[in-house]
Order: C-alpha cells, then sequence, then structure tokens
C-alpha cells in the first residue's frame, strides 16, 4: 500500500479561479503534488489539500 504525504493549500476568495487553476498546477509540475480534497467555502474561499507519494529507498546490503 502507498504512503502519502499531504499538504493544505489555503485560497482565499479574492484570487480568481484561473490564477487558483495556475498555482495548483504549478504545484503539480514542480512539487509532483496531485489533487486530494477542494473544499469550496460560501464565502468564496478554497481549502486545496494536495498528495503526493513517499517513495522509500531500499538500502541494498550485499
Amino acid at each position: 500500500m502507498p504512503e502519502y504525504e499531504f499538504v493544505d493549500v489555503y485560497v482565499p476568495r479574492g484570487v480568481t479561479r484561473k490564477e487558483a487553476t495556475r498555482l495548483l498546477t504549478d504545484h503539480a509540475e514542480y512539487g509532483h503534488w496531485e489533487l486530494d480534497r477542494l473544499r469550496l467555502h460560501p464565502d468564496g474561499s478554497r481549502r486545496v489539500r494536495l498528495k503526493r507519494r513517499i517513495i522509500r529507498q531500499v538500502h541494498a546490503t550485499w
């Protein structure tokens, strides 16, 4: 079963949809994050949870 790490990003209500998309795209491209959950609040702000897989290295002993 893969392990994930999470980060929460808060996008205030004044940020346009296009700017929010650009912000999340940058996280995805450069940080290898993917969207886990997006919550849109009644005031227009967004709370986004991003996740990425934790890759553990296996040390070989010879």
